[in-house]
């Protein structure tokens, strides 16, 4: 049995606690902030845990691994999966009918995709578009000043909700340099939201830098290794 301090409830107390604390130092209310638990490459056995402890929106990644996950968990209430990163237009289909939320839309084809494939039965697919924030040519996400047509494209789609932005900027040693690409896509946000797009969300900040991430205006952010430990070797996709 794992020390108290090494369960994944405990972890997860303790990252709830540095969410309050960042909402406490940018004066705004824990319920202003939702944790998505990264859960890609972990077991289902770990994702039950963190249900237990009260734990609802879960991070996937890797179609496959997911799709097992969502049927192995299928009995527990109120789970909400979300699929992040770049999305195969292969996959679309499966992850249009399975997941509540994508994040990781920075094609125009890709959305399209999405929303001819999302059942009717089900509500809209809320989406995010991703950002390149720190100019990395290796980095997924559609550049800044691509963003604002790509948006108005997304948010005419009728499947589909596009609910605001993520990013996963480069990492950064300081507080302020951590705050930087962060506050960028709060403005980019905010420009779009004058434009008349009614957006709510703003995915972005992890483990080591959530705090940087809620001080400029995160609504939600993506933990992983903060709460599940290391992350193990991925199952991948057929």
């Amino acid at each position: 049995m794992q020390p108290r301090d090494e369960t994944i409830a405990a972890r997860l107390g303790a990252v709830r606690e540095r969410i309050a604390e960042a909402c406490r130092r940018a004066g705004r209310g824990t319920d202003e902030v939702t944790l998505l638990a990264v859960s890609k490459t972990q077991p289902a056995e770990a994702l039950r845990e963190a249900w237990e402890a009260g734990q609802r929106a879960f991070g996937e990644s890797y179609l496959q691994e997911a799709l097992d996950k969502i049927e192995a968990l299928r009995g527990l209430t109120g789970v909400e999966w979300h699929f992040i990163g770049p999305l195969q237009s292969n996959k679309t289909r499966r992850i249009a009918g399975n997941f509540q939320w994508v994040h990781g839309v920075d094609r125009l084809k890709v959305a399209r995709r999405l929303s001819e494939q999302r059942p009717e039965g089900l509500p809209p697919l809320s989406v995010c578009i991703q950002v390149n924030t720190s100019g990395e040519a290796s980095k997924a996400g559609v550049h800044p000043e691509e963003l604002p047509a790509l948006a108005e494209a997304v948010a005419e789609l009728p499947r589909l909700h596009l609910r605001g932005l993520m990013t996963i900027p480069a990492p950064a040693s300081t507080l302020e340099a951590q705050r930087r690409p962060f506050r960028l896509l709060r403005r980019l946000l905010e420009a779009l939201q004058e434009r008349g797009l009614p957006l709510d969300t703003l995915s972005m900040g992890m483990s080591g830098d959530l705090e940087a991430a809620i001080l400029e205006g995160a609504t939600l952010v993506r933990v992983g290794t903060a709460i599940f430990g290391p992350r193990r070797a991925p199952g991948g996709d057929p």
